[in-house]
């Protein structure tokens, strides 16, 4: 996948998920941290994935796309989080969710990639 595209991806996740927030009733006080984080890591990623397209080396590209890596798992935990506090909400966040486990595996992928392909350059380094 070409990073443009995976770039709209995470940017139409982010978005997805501060949109899905918008249904969280008013009056459930638990959810105002719960909101804030889950926007926050969806962001982050997101935003974060930017950063990785822009790095300076192959090290600061994959240093760039563990924090993408954490970003999008602690936004699934949020996801999860809520699936737990409000088990009806499943279907709603079920894309949401899917889409994040696809985004995950993807940037896990590119890590072992990118950390495989500074071995052989350099075998003698440590990553």
């Amino acid at each position: 996948m070409k990073q443009e595209d995976l770039k709209k991806r995470f940017k139409n996740w982010a978005l997805m998920v501060i949109i899905f927030t918008r249904k969280f009733p008013p009056n459930a006080p638990e959810l105002k941290d719960i909101r804030s984080q889950l926007i926050r890591s969806a962001t982050s990623a997101a935003a974060n994935y930017r950063a990785a397209c822009r790095a300076k080396s192959a090290a600061d590209f994959i240093n760039k796309l563990k924090i993408v890596e954490e970003e999008t798992d602690e936004t699934q935990f949020w996801i999860e989080l809520l699936i737990g506090l409000f088990p009806e909400w499943r279907s709603d966040v079920g894309a949401l969710y899917k889409e994040g486990d696809e985004l995950l595996a993807i940037v896990v992928a590119s890590i072992k990639t990118s950390k495989a392909k500074e071995n052989e350059r350099y075998p003698n380094r440590k990553s």
